[in-house]
């Protein structure tokens, strides 16, 4: 017996577990040779579950859970990232709780912290993700810093570098000063904010000096030349002469590069290569020396004057333009709002810095990628991302994949005495390599304190988390795996580089299909953050309204292109949906219908059963068809449609009227009917909403009808489209039954009161087909007798349907003439109404400044009362 109401708080975890224990997740064998696989975006091990998290995986769990009822033998990858400078962040924070730091414990005790903070917190997103219901094969977890990933990104960074790939090279990069560490350029953040811009002047003899204009004075004292264009007329006798940088009096030399812009500030430009990508560039053209101010932390070093030594780089700015003003050097500064680099993971500004890098070419590698997308082996959705990949993949620059951290993978390479390089899989690889070089045992060798970019061992992913370089089960069946489902931030920082991972190392693309989602935002368009108070947390909605209602109002907003704008109250209302389902099923119970996937169609005779049929049919295969391309809005749109206003609305309704008969024939095959479909139901909406489903699968005894749990039942779709004619006159019927019901609505007439009508003007099938099906008829449209149209009676108004006229009589109690009087007023008002939302949509500057939504709400307004005057004219025009 199911309970009154549907609970989730007493539903949800009960079922989780019920999966788990019973092993539901785990790949199901198939001789047919039919397989599906997803390999989730492993989450930081330092993550909480947020709204991004919530769509993205119930994404991915809506297409394992569609596959898997479909009968493919269906892997879901799941695992998480080490996440190297987050994961130091949040351990180094707790160490400083404890008055411990990271430099006091070493390396080894270090680490050895980090891997007990993970151990006891770093799978605190795993059970967030089975909160939402991901039906992941949990017992093939992995995470990227495990035995066997280690040893799949020490292979492939060996090979790498045996092909010569991967070099080490000292060279400028993004320096972080509070991690003390490179980063990438897609680490690096770039904002804008107001600064100071400064103009200094650099004297060439005593009479003569150059302007140049510079945001970061402190940086003067590494200039190695001033630099102007070829062209620029005002400084062609200044060519080739030397100019004094201020303070320290050092001669740089003016040359001319087409770097220079005249019209940029001055049009003399310093040229710092090494604290500026573009000066390096210049550096490297004319041969300049590249000079070193900063020490890793940002703090001045001993290539500047003794005063400015150990001073951080924003104390000594201060100084410096204070000791410029003082000689009279500083020519004037303005406020400018420009864009400054900030570090994704400190929030601190980014220094340009010269330093020993390891780097990957991946200028050569992203050829294959590019090509594979070209040619069609993995396509994207929506398709426009194609360019945006393709864009980035052409303008690609060497990968800095080293860190100045120690959670990570230690670069394998080590270092003999005099400096010799020797690449291994492990210390005695290297020892062993070491004892040969220099003809003796126990050789000093030492290894590379760096380590790699945590997304380097994030590219291997989809092959390295099925078990390569050993040639496990999974690997052979599920790679290269179906589809990845990912944010469109990570496209260059993951998905461009799992391609050419994944092309370089098993020659294979690593996904078919690439499906990139949108950012959710709250319900006013704007980026949820904890500044603006707007954050909405997806553990307290499935805590209030369950998992089930937050997935499925994910999957309703998920559009291609367009960002989800996210509201609780929609939630609210998708939880009704949830109720609509149980009260169904309620329905069901009471009236002991039968439960079966599967009918005989040539058995069904009364024409509203063909038509349930038929309006499922047309419903599963436009869900199936939209799933297949991504669209989820579609397909929930779909199913929401057909089962709260087809099957609820008027097939439930229809179901009434031959319950309560005494037509045992009709009341046998409807109960029949009636349970088809609503376990058919129950099998669409899994992969939507799987706890409701399958609680209610339970409680129906599907699981000992069919003798397999909802999350495994495998569904067959074979059932062919009932042929009759008539059926599509249902859906007339339910236009005739929508026209009374609004008539009276108009009218101001009670839903409740009966009519009379009149159907001689109609066509012999439709008549026909009113008589046979009188008994569904009367009773959802409230008629209670026929007449016939000879009959005269003031309260007589005809309406009319596809042409066709039915004339409508009211009781004696309603005066026809007195609501026609109420209906005439109610069209003033709405006149009234479009006139004004009609000047407000024509008035440019509300069309210009308004938001979006604003102008589309309006639309909308205007659309509901333009349709709202066409019934009630309608109604006057037929009476007068």
């Amino acid at each position: 017996m199911l309970e009154e109401n549907y609970n989730h708080l007493e539903i949800e975890d009960k079922i989780y577990n019920f999966w788990e224990s019973k092993k539901l997740f785990k790949p199901k064998k198939n001789y047919k040779k039919k397989y599906f696989s997803i390999v989730i975006p492993p989450p930081n091990v330092t993550g909480n579950l947020h709204m991004g998290h919530a769509l993205n995986n119930s994404i991915q769990d809506l297409l394992v859970r569609f596959y898997r009822l479909k009968g493919y033998e269906t892997l879901w990858q799941p695992g998480t990232d080490h996440a190297g400078i987050a994961t130091e962040l949040v351990v180094e924070k707790k160490l400083n709780e404890k008055n411990k730091s990271k430099s006091i414990l070493g390396r080894e005790k270090f680490l050895n912290e980090v891997w007990g903070w993970k151990e006891h917190s770093g799978n605190l997103i795993i059970n967030q993700l089975k909160k939402l219901g991901s039906s992941c094969d949990w017992s093939k977890t992995r995470f990227t810093m495990d035995k066997s990933m280690s040893e799949a990104v020490i292979k492939v960074f060996l090979e790498l570098y045996k092909k010569k790939l991967i070099y080490k090279d000292f060279k400028i990069c993004n320096w972080d000063p509070v991690l003390k560490t490179a980063i990438s350029d897609l680490e690096v953040v770039q904002k804008e904010i107001e600064g100071k811009l400064y103009y200094i002047k650099y004297y060439v003899n005593k009479d003569d000096f150059i302007t140049i204009a510079t945001t970061r004075p402190e940086t003067i004292f590494a200039d190695s030349a001033i630099a102007v264009h070829p062209k620029d007329k005002r400084y062609k006798k200044l060519v080739n002469k030397y100019a004094k940088i201020p303070i320290i009096d050092k001669q740089i030399k003016i040359i001319t590069d087409f770097y220079a812009d005249p019209n940029q500030g001055s049009g003399a430009v310093k040229i710092t290569p090494a604290h500026d990508f573009n000066d390096y560039e210049v550096g490297l053209r004319h041969d300049l020396k590249k000079i070193n101010i900063l020490e890793t932390d940002g703090r001045l070093n001993k290539n500047c004057p003794k005063k400015y030594q150990g001073l951080d780089r924003f104390v000594a700015r201060k100084l410096i333009i204070e000791d410029l003003k003082s000689l009279n050097v500083l020519e004037k500064e303005e406020t400018i709002k420009h864009n400054v680099p900030y570090g994704d993971r400190s929030n601190s500004i980014i220094e340009p810095y010269i330093t020993d890098q390891w780097f990957l070419n991946v200028k050569k590698m992203s050829k294959e990628a590019l090509r594979a997308v070209k040619n069609k082996k993995t396509i994207f959705f929506p398709e426009t991302w194609t360019k945006t990949y393709n864009l980035w993949l052409k303008d690609i620059k060497p990968w800095c994949i080293s860190r100045q951290i120690w959670w990570g993978h230690q670069i394998p390479i080590w270092y003999g005495s005099d400096g010799k390089v020797f690449s291994a899989k492990d210390q005695n690889d290297a020892q062993k390599q070491a004892d040969k070089f220099y003809k003796k045992k126990n050789s000093l060798v030492y290894q590379d304190s760096n380590v790699l970019d945590t997304w380097f061992s994030s590219a291997l992913w989809p092959f390295a988390s099925l078990g390569w370089p050993k040639k496990t089960y999974n690997l052979k069946r599920f790679y290269k795996t179906s589809v990845l489902v990912t944010g469109f931030d990570i496209l260059f920082f993951w998905v461009a580089r799992m391609m050419m991972m994944g092309l370089f190392v098993t020659k294979k693309v690593p996904f078919d299909k690439v499906y990139i989602h949108a950012l959710v935002r709250d319900e006013h368009g704007q980026k949820m953050s904890k500044s603006k108070g707007n954050v909405i947390d997806p553990l307290d909605l499935i805590k209030k309204y369950g998992a089930d209602a937050l997935r499925f109002t994910l999957m309703s907003m998920a559009s291609p292109g367009r960002d989800v704008k996210l509201s609780e109250e929609r939630v609210k209302g998708y939880r009704n949906f949830l109720t609509k389902i149980w009260n169904v099923s309620k329905f069901c119970e009471f009236n002991k219908c039968n439960f079966d996937v599967k009918i005989n169609s040539k058995e069904i005779k009364l024409e509203i059963n063909q038509w349930i049929v038929n309006e499922y049919i047309y419903s599963k295969n436009n869900i199936n068809n939209h799933i297949k391309n991504f669209r989820f809005d579609e397909a929930s749109k779909v199913i929401y449609n057909f089962v709260w206003n087809v099957f609820c609305d008027w097939y439930l309704e229809f179901s009434k009227s031959i319950f309560f008969s005494n037509n045992q024939n009709q009341i046998k095959e409807t109960k029949k009917v009636f349970g088809f479909i609503f376990s058919n139901i129950l099998l669409t909406l899994h992969p939507f909403i799987p706890f409701v489903t399958e609680e209610l699968w339970h409680k129906l005894k599907f699981s000992d009808l069919l003798k397999s749990p909802l999350i495994n039942f495998v569904s067959d779709d074979k059932i062919k489209l009932i042929k009759n004619q008539n059926i599509e006159l249902i859906n007339w019927l339910i236009k005739l039954v929508s026209l009374i019901r609004s008539t009276k609505v108009i009218l101001q007439v009670s839903p409740g009161n009966f009519v009379d009508i009149c159907i001689d003007h109609l066509p012999e099938n439709k008549k026909n087909f009113l008589f046979r099906n009188s008994l569904i008829f009367k009773k959802i449209s409230r008629v209670e007798n026929y007449f016939t149209k000879d009959e005269r009676n003031e309260n007589i108004l005809p309406i009319y349907l596809d042409g066709d006229a039915i004339l409508v009589k009211f009781t004696t109690e309603i005066s026809l003439k007195d609501q026609i009087i109420k209906v005439k007023s109610k069209i003033d008002l709405i006149k009234n109404n479009i006139s004004a939302t009609k000047n407000k949509l024509s008035n440019k500057s509300f069309i210009n400044k308004a938001p979006k939504d604003v102008v589309d709400k309006e639309k909308d307004i205007l659309k509901k009362l333009l349709n709202d005057l066409n019934q009630l004219e309608s109604i006057i025009s037929i009476k007068n």
